[in-house]
């Protein structure tokens, strides 16, 4: 379990199913994402034992509330959707649509960023937005994240169809030197 001053983040448990359906269903989540909405709470447990039981996958609780409204993950070198070496890392998130515009899943990167660079020992981390998701850019964006190269033949197993993604990157280097800076 990892805190921060609005959240936990916490490993996702089956009895999550009905809230992260309450979410995940909705339209405006998943595909700008490149995941289909879920479509029951089977669906939503489904996920939870599969795609969410993964190492450093965490539920997004708003402590407020005590229940998850989003999801934030790391995925470790040839775990991840770039085929990375075992010392970089992406990082993907969503949050519900009753919670966006609240800073919540900037302060959730930040937080899995010191994790990454300061206990996992990690050298890079990596992590993209499809087109047309303003908002993950801007996620990115306010968590010093730069621009490394745009794919216009970004391929999804989830999503049939080819995708354009933006990947953006930030080194320990970097992250260390926006540390001493803020």
């Amino acid at each position: 379990m990892i805190e921060t001053g609005r959240l936990i983040l916490r490993h996702w448990h089956e009895s999550d199913a009905k809230e992260l359906y309450l979410y995940a269903k909705d339209p405006s989540v998943g595909p700008v994402a490149g995941w289909p909405p879920h479509t029951s709470i089977e669906d939503s447990r489904e996920i939870i034992k599969t795609v969410f039981s993964a190492p450093e996958t965490y539920a997004v609780v708003l402590k407020s509330i005590g229940k998850p409204v989003g999801c934030a993950g790391l995925m470790i070198g040839r775990h991840s959707n770039l085929h990375l070496p075992d010392d970089e890392c992406e990082i993907g998130y969503w949050i519900g649509v009753p919670y966006w515009g609240q800073g919540l899943i900037p302060e959730a990167v930040v937080c899995l960023q010191r994790r990454a660079f300061a206990e996992l020992g990690m050298k890079k981390m990596w992590c993209g937005y499809f087109d047309g998701n303003h908002k993950s850019r801007r996620v990115q964006e306010k968590c010093g994240f730069r621009y490394h190269h745009t794919d216009n033949n970004a391929c999804n197993e989830f999503i049939s169809g080819i995708n354009t993604a933006h990947i953006s990157c930030l080194s320990k280097e970097q992250w260390l030197s926006d540390q001493i800076n803020k």
